[in-house]
């Protein structure tokens, strides 16, 4: 059976909450918990990539590719169901973050370079 195409971080917000509530995960579902499942989603993502080199982590097998794209979507969705569960607008708060990226690391200091933003040279 193939799932019904989600077009839409808003669909993907109401397909997930649908899934918790249909099975009552709700009181499990705190922030605390939801951060907690979202960072072990996020360090398994690493271990496709452990011990590759840069270049071999670009030209990832057909398993492993899958094995990144199934981690992925975990991350996706506990991000997304904590973002729920907190009220928070994902693409409004990457917006503000880009917008907050872009005054922190101007293209005239930041490009071609891996600086953090307090490592840049003062004028």
């Amino acid at each position: 059976m193939t799932p019904d195409p989600i077009d839409s971080l808003d669909a993907l917000r109401q397909r997930i909450r649908a899934f918790a509530e249909a099975r009552a995960w709700e009181r499990y579902h705190t922030p605390k918990n939801l951060v907690m499942a979202l960072s072990v989603e996020a360090a398994e993502l690493l271990e496709p990539f452990q011990w590759l080199t840069p270049e071999q982590s670009r030209q990832l097998s057909a398993e492993q590719r899958e094995a990144v794209r199934q981690e992925i979507a975990d991350v996706l969705i506990y991000l997304t169901r904590l973002a729920d569960v907190l009220d928070i607008d994902l693409l409004e708060a990457a917006a503000d973050k880009l917008a907050i990226n872009a005054r922190k690391y101007p293209i005239d200091k930041a490009h071609g370079n891996a600086l953090k933003s307090t490592e840049f040279p003062h004028d």
